[in-house]
This record gives structure tokens, C-alpha cells and sequence, in this order.
């Protein structure tokens, strides 16, 4: 499966980052709990160099606790500083104040010693599309100051927003990479939304969902399908027809829609109806 998405928009996403980024003091990245790794967009490092960073796992509550642990030890041990967050629940976000007043007391104690007082600490917030930015934000904000929806690209333009205290907050639109070097993490991205469902063959897609669920979290699925022990040893495409036809999407002639099926099981998995699961761990990854 060749996946790439990479909107004129996003183009200029790039430049807006870079030639911003001297007007805020740290940035925020947000990258999907579920897929740490691969929402990690690997043309971030070079825009943001040595900007203090912050990173956070959003949709903490979608991904599987144990794997949270792992991907908080891990960044922990890469040096960088990280919190998850919820952004349905808030669940996280009283780490933000401490982790920006950590990672820029350095910074604090330079201004100070210049005699330079400082009323406000400004922001930027990047990620990938459909990673929760505007969900965070509004969260942060507690009104709707940014656009929210479950689809990437709801964002298209940088917009300044003042959080309550000392905070202001840079927003962007979402910005993927012009070529994924892993069909891996293409699919993972897809998997959660990160890239348009039009482009993509939505069948191929749920095959290969099906496939990871069923290697890894069987009883998920077991349990939200209704799926006999014996279901679970059929092949992937197989299983996406036998859910097919417990879900009743039935065309004409008895024979299942498995475009509508592979759209449900991938609604299932974006709305987290399958239980708390992660896509990565971090003993899969190479560094």
C-alpha cells in the first residue's frame, strides 16, 4: 500500500513554523498515543532545532496503559521531556505548567540576570494532522478557540491564542512529510485518521487492521464482534467478511459489503470501541 498526502497547505505549514518559531519561547509537540512514534514527524527536528521542546501523548486514554508507561520511559531516557494527556477529561494537563517551567528555567534565570521581566511565555503547537491539536488548545483555553473535528486538515492557518495566566499559544495546521519511508507508518497514520480516507483503498486498509488486531489483540476483537475462537483463526480478509455479516451489511444476492464493513471496523477502532490499544511499542522501534 502506497500511501503519501501532502497538501499544497502543508508546504506552507513548513515555512509558517520556521519563520515563527523565533517568536515563541518553547514548542509543544503532540504526538498520538497510540502511535508515538510514527506520528512523529521527522522533518520537526531540523525546523525546531534547538527550541526547547515539550512532547505530549495525546488520546493517552485511546492507547493501551501499559504501552504509555513504555513511550513516558522511553523519551525519559532520550532526554526530552513528555506527559500524557486527555484532552475529553483534561486528565494530564496540570503537567504543562511544570514541564514548560523546567524545560525554560534556563532561559528564566537569563532574562532575569539581564534584567528583562517577562509577562507572558508564548508557544507553538505542532503535530501531524488529526493528532488532537485543536482539542488540546481548546482544552488549555476551556472555550472553543480552535476548530475541532475528526478528520486531518481542520486546521489551515496559524492563529495566535491567549491561555489563562501567562500563556500565549502559536497554533498551526497539521503538516505530514512528503514521503513516508515505511509503508508501516503510513498505515498506522491511516489507521488513526492522520490521512483522507478518499485517497486511500479503505478494504486494504481494514485487511491490514484486522491482521494487527488479531496478532495483538485478539480478545478486542473477540469481544466486539462476538467472534468464536474459531473466527480468529480464519485469514484476514476472511475475518473482515465473517464481521461483515455479524454487522449485516448485506447487498443484494446475500453477498457482504465489505466496503461498508471495512469502514466499520475502522470507525470502531478510530472511536476506540475496540478497547485501549497502541499501534507501537518501543521495543519494535530501532533507535
Amino acid at each position: 500500500m502506497e500511501l503519501q498526502w501532502f497538501p499544497g497547505h502543508m508546504a506552507k505549514t513548513r515555512r509558517l513554523i520556521s519563520e515563527n518559531l523565533k517568536l515563541v519561547d518553547v514548542v509543544i509537540e503532540l504526538l498520538d498515543a497510540r502511535l508515538p512514534l510514527s506520528s512523529r514527524n521527522p522533518e520537526i527536528d531540523a525546523i525546531v532545532g534547538s527550541k526547547p521542546r515539550i512532547v505530549v501523548l495525546n488520546k493517552c486514554d485511546m492507547a493501551d496503559p501499559e504501552a504509555n508507561r513504555l513511550w513516558l520511559e522511553y523519551f525519559k531516557n532520550k532526554g526530552i521531556a513528555a506527559f500524557q494527556a486527555d484532552c475529553r477529561s483534561g486528565y494530564g494537563f496540570s503537567a504543562l505548567a511544570p514541564a514548560i517551567d523546567d524545560v525554560l528555567k534556563e532561559k528564566f534565570e537569563r532574562d532575569k540576570s539581564r534584567g528583562i521581566q517577562r509577562h507572558s511565555v508564548r508557544m507553538m503547537i505542532v503535530g501531524i494532522p488529526n493528532v488532537g491539536k485543536s482539542s488540546f488548545i481548546n482544552r488549555l483555553s476551556s472555550r472553543s478557540a480552535a476548530r475541532t473535528g475528526n478528520r486531518p486538515g481542520v486546521t489551515t492557518a496559524k492563529q495566535w491564542i491567549r491561555i489563562s495566566g501567562k500563556y500565549e499559544l502559536l497554533d498551526t495546521p497539521g503538516i505530514l512529510w512528503p514521503k513516508f519511508e515505511s509503508p508501516e507508518v503510513a498505515r498506522r497514520i491511516a489507521f488513526t485518521g492522520g490521512i483522507k480516507d478518499e485517497i486511500m483503498d479503505i478494504e486494504e486498509l481494514a485487511f491490514y487492521l484486522i491482521g494487527f488486531l488479531k496478532q495483538n489483540y485478539p480478545q478486542n476483537l473477540a469481544q466486539q464482534y462476538k467472534l468464536a475462537d474459531k473466527d480468529l483463526t480464519a485469514d484476514d480478509w476472511d475475518l473482515v467478511q465473517i464481521i461483515g455479516k455479524k454487522r449485516g451489511c448485506i447487498i443484494s444476492g446475500g453477498e457482504i459489503d465489505t466496503f461498508r464493513a471495512s469502514n466499520l471496523i475502522l470507525d470502531d477502532f478510530r472511536a476506540a470501541k475496540l478497547g485501549r490499544i497502541s499501534l507501537e511499542l518501543p521495543e519494535n522501534t530501532n533507535e
